[in-house]
C-alpha cells in the first residue's frame, strides 16, 4: 500500500510485521531464526559431507575386498605354479639322469661284456674281453688287450701325428666307462 505525497512521489508505509522486527522481541526472534538458520546449513552440510564420506568408505571398504580376493587368487596360482614347477624340475632331473646313463658325456661310453665300439672318431676299435673282475678289466684296443685298472690311462699311437688315450674311469660286474679321445700329437 503506498501514500501520495504533495509532491507526488509514493511513500511507503511500514507493515506490522517490519514493526514487528524494529522491537526487542522481533529482534530476539530475528537472531533466534538467524542461528536456527546457520545450525540448519551446518547440520545439512554435516549431513551432506557425512553420507558423501560413508559412500567413499563402503567403496573404499569394496575395493579392498575385491583385491584381497583377487590377491588371494593369485597367491593360489603362484602356490600351484610353484608345485608345478618343482614336478618339472623333478621330472626333468630324472630325466636327465636316465639320458646320461643311455648317452654319457661326449667321448665317455658305456661298454657291456663282449661287446665293441668305434670310437675317437671312427680311430679306435675298443672291446670289453669278459666282465670285469674286482682289481681291473680286460680292454682289447684296436686288437691289442690290456688289463687295466680304474683310473689308468692306455697311450695309443696310432701314427706319428695321431695320439690317442682310452681312460677307464669306472667299472663293476655289469659295463665299464671309458673315456676315449684322439688328438694330432704335440710337435716335438
Amino acid at each position: 500500500m503506498t501514500d501520495r505525497t504533495e509532491s507526488g512521489r509514493p511513500v511507503r508505509t511500514r507493515h506490522q510485521s517490519s514493526q514487528f522486527f524494529a522491537t526487542p522481541a522481533g529482534q530476539f526472534v530475528r537472531v533466534v531464526a538467524y542461528v536456527v538458520l546457520v545450525f540448519g546449513v551446518l547440520f545439512g552440510i554435516y549431513r551432506f559431507g557425512r553420507a558423501m564420506g560413508d559412500r567413499e568408505v563402503r567403496v573404499s571398504n569394496s575395493t579392498i575386498q575385491q583385491l584381497r580376493t583377487e590377491s588371494q587368487k593369485i597367491s593360489t596360482q603362484n602356490a600351484k605354479q610353484a608345485a608345478t614347477i618343482t614336478d618339472l624340475q623333478a621330472n626333468l632331473k630324472k630325466i636327465q639322469a636316465k639320458l646320461d646313463s643311455i648317452l654319457p658325456s661326449e667321448n665317455t661310453y658305456n661298454i657291456t661284456p663282449n661287446q665293441s665300439l668305434i670310437v675317437a672318431d671312427g680311430r679306435l676299435t675298443v672291446g670289453l674281453i669278459g666282465s670285469p673282475a674286482n682289481q681291473n678289466v680286460n680292454i682289447n684296443v684296436n686288437g691289442k688287450p690290456y688289463s687295466v685298472p680304474a683310473g689308468d690311462t692306455i697311450n695309443i699311437a696310432l701314427d706319428a701325428s695321431t695320439a690317442c688315450q682310452v681312460t677307464v674311469q669306472s667299472f663293476d660286474m655289469f659295463m665299464a666307462v671309458l673315456h676315449a679321445t684322439c688328438a694330432a700329437a704335440k710337435p716335438k
